[in-house]
């Protein structure tokens, strides 16, 4: 049985709206507007959407159409990836200034471990502050951050009090605070799990407590022991400055639908190609191959095989997905396709941390 710990002292941090707030920032005439990264009023999904666009329903992962809908002054803005991971590396210089264990999530969030720090201050609430402020003044953007015990409860506490402000739960506020909290703002429970949960009669974190081992591994499988612990604070994942690239990918959304295999195979030869520079770049191989496929209705699918072997040259790649691709019919025309490589050849380093009790 595991057990909860005290000890630790973990800051989430998550930029407000990052992309958005970067377009925004650089572009004076786009402050104050809805916008919208990524997508187009025809084609295309939003990637990110700014605070003014949020408010009419605007989120990442919706269609341009849809998002031009909802708000019809919206404004739609190219990505600009290299911007940001310039901007995130100087976000991600300021967090280092306190401590060596950073664990980055995207470009735009990231954990700290400030039990121990390199400023000497015991208080991660205040260190929480000056990170965000300096990343203000240095950057020009807001962030907002969750302090607490360990990373399950730092992430959900960040999304307090966005943007732009930060929220300590402390460890003697921890059971509360998780008995108190809507189950769909559990980390890790999903529309389809909450859904779930609200047949079982579980709407809070209390009724989730409330419930056994045994209940929850029977309607919830591996994830009934997550859930389990979680809502008794008990999550002791350490903060790991090494993350291990799990799966490599690349994908492209078509300007126009494709009805016919051929031409897919002609897109997916430009993919693997994209595919196959990317795991150069981080020196990776995999066994396992997955097609993605998503249709003109927006459902998606994905296709996988496993090989015996590690595979990363493009030929081979562009092999098992020809497989794949012609191992059912296309039940509607493609407006995405993508090939992922996961099962990878890296191997995970762990570290020991002394970890030292103080005062939040």
């Amino acid at each position: 049985m595991q057990e909860l710990i005290l000890n630790r002292k973990i800051i989430h941090v998550d930029m407000d709206a990052f992309y958005a707030s970067v377009e925004q920032m650089d572009n004076p005439f786009l402050r104050g507007k809805p916008i919208a990264v990524g997508g187009s009023e025809s084609r295309g999904v939003v990637a990110a959407a700014s605070y003014e666009a949020r408010k009419f329903g605007v989120r990442s992962a919706i269609s341009g159409v849809l998002a031009k809908k909802n708000c019809p002054e919206l404004i739609f803005v190219k990505p600009r990836f290299d911007r940001y991971k310039e901007i995130s590396n100087k976000i991600q210089k300021i967090f280092h200034d306190y401590t060596d264990l950073v664990e980055p999530l995207s470009l735009d969030e990231a954990y700290l471990d400030v039990t121990i720090n390199k400023k000497g201050n015991p208080s991660a609430t205040l260190l929480a502050a000056e990170i965000r402020q300096r990343i203000f003044k240095e950057v020009g953007l807001t962030a907002s951050a969750g302090i607490s015990i360990n990373k399950f409860v730092a992430k959900i506490a960040s999304d307090y009090n966005k943007p732009n402000g930060q929220k300590t739960v402390n460890p003697d506020d921890v059971i509360s605070f998780l008995e108190a909290l809507p189950i769909r703002k559990f980390h890790g429970v999903g529309k389809v799990t909450t859904k779930k949960m609200y047949q079982l009669g579980i709407f809070t974190g209390v009724e989730l407590k409330n419930k056994s081992l045994e209940f929850l591994e029977k309607h919830f499988g591996k994830s009934g022991a997550y859930y389990y612990h979680v809502v008794r604070g008990i999550h002791n994942s350490e903060v790991k400055s090494n993350r291990t690239t799990k799966s490599v990918a690349a994908e492209h959304t078509f300007d126009v639908n494709l009805s016919s295999e051929i031409f897919m195979m002609e897109k997916l030869e430009s993919i693997a190609a994209a595919l196959e520079k990317r795991l150069k770049k981080y020196d990776v191989a995999g066994k396992t191959v997955t097609l993605k496929i998503k249709y003109s209705d927006f459902t998606q699918q994905t296709r996988s095989k496993t090989l015996p072997y590690f595979i990363a040259d493009k030929a081979l790649i562009l092999e098992i997905v020809k497989d794949l691709l012609f191992q059912e019919r296309m039940k509607d025309s493609v407006r995405l396709l993508g090939i992922s490589l996961t099962n990878l050849n890296t191997e995970e380093k762990k570290f020991v941390v002394v970890q030292l009790k103080f005062d939040f």
